[in-house]
């Protein structure tokens, strides 16, 4: 099967947007490999050297025009960031298995150097003071002490689990992540760029409502952590729209017979759709098991399925399928920024699934929106600025999916920034295309 590689780059920076808590290494096992990045040390304190790309050290040179008025603002147009730089601090967790994600970092450092090519945030160059945890508290804590002592302008949360929130609050730093892990990010003195396991699975049941008009479900999923922890959110919105279900689950890794005992013990009632929780192989195996019984229930699942190496390898198996936070590949401004910050890493023959560096590039680059709006305004652009904004604003889309961002939208997630996403069907030939009527569907009325 033909296809651009270009749609499935877009495709992999809605991965672990739309399916972080599947599972934490998902979409971790091809990114780090990618980058060819050497794996930081896990000491917090042995982490922060800084990452800077000077704006005067650039050739970089303009590629586009300015964009017209009304347009989404971009960057390839702008020339280089000059004067003080914005000095971020970010956290991220590195080189303990499991939990080892350099693509967060070495992805968000890409970011960083086309910004300083690019009018930088707010025509300020960016500094980013890089700090690693190794996924313990103590970790954590001595990152925000540190990250606290070298005066950052604002810390980013890459992937740390034990974020220190008073610490940070304590020194008046303000924070911006890419994503909320567990249960207390959602209520914390922070603000998420997207929203997480919550709002992925709430996307998949508002499909299942408003396009299917579901009554009741199947659910396959893994029996492990992260995909328990899934099948719980994706529970609380089946339960909150009034849906029954049927859960099923299996192994980690399954044969093909054990994939089709999965498919037909899940459908053996006849339910209106069909959830599947797995990721990356599981996403072949379920889609092949699905396709071999002939079995036409509507199958809804998570962004992980729709990348290239999974739709290459099961073609036409994926008709009946649908993806929370993927929509029809469009040639925007933002995507193929995109695209170029990704190439700048991975190489335009690297892989088509960039897993976790895309949620960096997201946030770094959906602050640079934020903080260009501030400086064409007149305003001050600083980290506080920065998170003032983001927090109050009602005009502001995220990068490079142009959904709206309304943070504090439900008062019981106050960190959430993010509530609507693209949901895309495969069709024949090898595309994934919006449903139609779902190019942003809001999750807010199956949020538990």
């Amino acid at each position: 099967m033909s296809r651009s590689r270009s749609p499935f780059r877009r495709v992999a920076s809605a991965c672990l947007v739309a399916g972080v808590g599947i599972s934490l290494v998902a979409c971790s096992d091809d990114g780090g490999a990618g980058s060819g990045a050497t794996t930081a040390p896990t000491n917090a304190t042995t982490g922060g050297g800084a990452s800077t790309t000077p704006a005067a050290e650039t050739s970089a040179a303009p590629g586009t025009d300015p964009p017209a008025a009304g347009e989404v603002d971009g960057f390839a147009w702008r020339g280089p960031a000059t004067g003080e730089p914005i000095v971020l601090g970010m956290v991220n967790t590195e080189g303990t298995p499991g939990l080892d994600f350099p693509e967060m970092r070495t992805d968000t450092d890409a970011a960083v150097e086309y910004l300083n090519a690019h009018g930088g945030m707010g025509g300020r160059p960016v500094q980013i003071e890089h700090c690693t945890v190794n996924g313990s508290p103590e970790a954590s804590q001595a990152c925000a002490q540190e990250l606290a002592g070298k005066g950052v302008d604002m810390v980013l949360l890459g992937l740390d689990l034990f974020p220190g929130y008073d610490s940070y609050a304590a020194s008046g730093l303000p924070v911006v992540g890419a994503l909320p892990i567990l249960p207390g990010d959602y209520t914390a003195d922070a603000l998420f760029v997207t929203g997480g396991n919550l709002t992925t699975m709430a996307a998949m049941v508002a499909l299942a409502v408003q396009h299917y008009g579901a009554t009741t479900a199947g659910i396959i999923s893994a029996d492990n952590p992260g995909a328990n922890g899934s099948e719980a959110s994706l529970i609380a919105a089946l339960d909150k729209a009034g849906i029954s279900y049927t859960s099923i689950k299996g192994g980690d890794n399954e044969t093909d017979a054990g994939f089709q005992g999965l498919v037909r013990q899940a459908t053996a009632d006849n339910p209106d759709v069909l959830f599947s929780l797995y990721s990356d192989a599981g996403c072949i195996g379920s889609m092949r098991a699905r396709a071999s019984m002939a079995i036409s229930t509507p199958a809804i699942t998570t962004a992980i399925c729709a990348s290239g190496e999974v739709l290459d390898v099961v073609g036409d198996d994926a008709l009946g399928w649908s993806f929370v936070g993927v929509g029809s590949p469009g040639g925007t401004t933002a995507s193929d920024e995109f695209d170029e910050i990704v190439s700048s890493v991975h190489g335009d023959d690297g892989s088509t699934s960039i897993g976790l560096g895309a949620l960096g590039i997201n946030m770094v680059m959906t602050l640079a929106r934020v903080a260009n709006h501030l400086a064409e305004a007149g305003s001050t652009v600083d980290g506080a600025a920065i998170h003032d904004a983001l927090a109050t604003s009602t005009d502001l889309l995220a990068f490079p999916n142009d959904n709206p961002l309304a943070c504090g939208l439900v008062a019981a997630y106050p960190s959430v920034c993010a509530f609507e996403f693209p949901i895309g069907e495969y069709v024949a030939g090898g595309e994934v295309q919006t449903v139609p009527g779902f190019d942003a569907v809001s999750v807010v009325d199956y949020l538990p």
